[in-house]
């Protein structure tokens, strides 16, 4: 039987409650940043974390790339004996436990002139170590995170904005509805996504692929899948994956994100037999391949991208939950729990 760690909810229980959560979260972010004292600014943005938040990093990345900024994101448990922060004009920590060791140090290392800090809980060790500080308003999460992960990602979307000099309100209106966007969207591929479930019961092992803001999804999902599923998962960028990479194919289940070359490569593996669930607002259908391997979650064309990463992480939080059950795995019952992951410091 399944126990679910102290100050945590159960994993279905954050998803059902997500919709109206990040409602609360849209407005709660946009309030934080209009109140900062000093705007957000800078031209050499550096985004530090770890785990699934270092995987939400992929998306203001490639949002600000698209304005011109070149921002770039750090794995915060490797930044090397001179951390790769020192020229960044900013450096934005993220965690939504807001204890994350790795990321506290990184912050602490840059020194609170030049940080800010975006975290589900506030006050946290590493909400105080850093000069500014949003929060997402304490919601309630799951260990394997739904509410806390897709939060993160509407969070460091306004930041980005932000960053770019968007108005608030324009950027804040991006996520008008999105309580009622994500259920509808929802009902829209969940039983593609349960239909794979069902098939992949049995996966040696899952490949999530995608690039640019995808990779947000693709790693979030294979976190999921390893946390959630005990499935050995691996996230690789579309273009190297292509170079043998994709030779180990066989009991594998494949997620493929995006609307590019991944249609391709849904097709290629599908067409060889391969279990493959393609993410794309590409025009696919299962049909388009026989035999029986290719499933589509179609996307809604025309979506803000940061909206849209939102939408996909929901497919693969589907997918993990489903899965789960297919394979027989309570979803709480984790395996291992490291005790130098979260500090147990007081908050200053």
């Amino acid at each position: 039987m399944s126990v679910v760690p102290e100050g945590t909810i159960p994993y279905l229980e954050g998803r059902a409650a997500q919709p109206a959560a990040l409602e609360r979260v849209t407005a709660r972010v946009a309030d934080r940043i209009g109140a900062l004292d000093a705007p957000l600014d800078a031209l050499r943005p550096a985004f530090v974390g770890i785990g699934a938040s270092h995987a939400a990093l992929a998306l203001p990345v490639r949002l600000l790339a698209g304005r011109g900024v070149a921002a770039r994101r750090l794995l915060a448990g490797d930044l090397g004996p001179r951390p790769a922060t020192d020229d960044a004009d900013l450096v934005v920590g993220v965690s939504q436990s807001g204890r994350s060791t790795e990321t506290l140090d990184a912050l602490r290392a840059a020194g609170p002139e030049r940080t800010a800090a975006l975290v589900n809980t506030a006050p946290s060790p590493v909400a105080s170590a850093a000069g500014r500080v949003v929060d997402l308003g304490g919601e309630p999460d799951s260990y394997a995170s739904t509410v806390g992960y897709t939060g993160t990602l509407i969070g460091l979307a306004l930041i980005a904005g932000a960053l770019c000099g968007v108005p608030l309100a324009r950027a804040a209106a991006e996520w008008d509805g999105i309580g009622e966007r994500l259920e509808r969207y929802e009902r829209t591929v969940g039983a593609a996504v349960d239909a794979v479930a069902d098939r992949a019961a049995s996966v040696a092992a899952a490949d999530l692929v995608g690039a640019g803001a995808a990779l947000s999804v693709a790693e979030e999902g294979a976190l999921l899948l390893r946390e959630v599923c005990r499935v050995p998962a691996a996230a690789m960028v579309t273009r190297n994956y292509l170079h043998g990479a994709m030779e180990s194919a066989g009991r594998t289940l494949h997620v493929v994100v995006g609307d590019g070359r991944e249609v391709r490569l849904a097709r290629t593996l599908a067409a060889a037999g391969h279990l493959t669930l393609a993410v794309t607002a590409a025009p696919l259908a299962a049909s388009d391949v026989p035999g029986g391997a290719l499933f589509v979650a179609p996307v809604p064309d025309g979506v803000p991208l940061a909206v849209r990463t939102v939408l996909e992480t929901v497919v693969v939080q589907r997918l993990a939950g489903t899965l789960a059950a297919s394979r027989g795995v309570e979803i709480e019952e984790f395996v291992f729990r490291n005790d130098d992951t979260k500090t147990e410091e007081p908050v200053a």
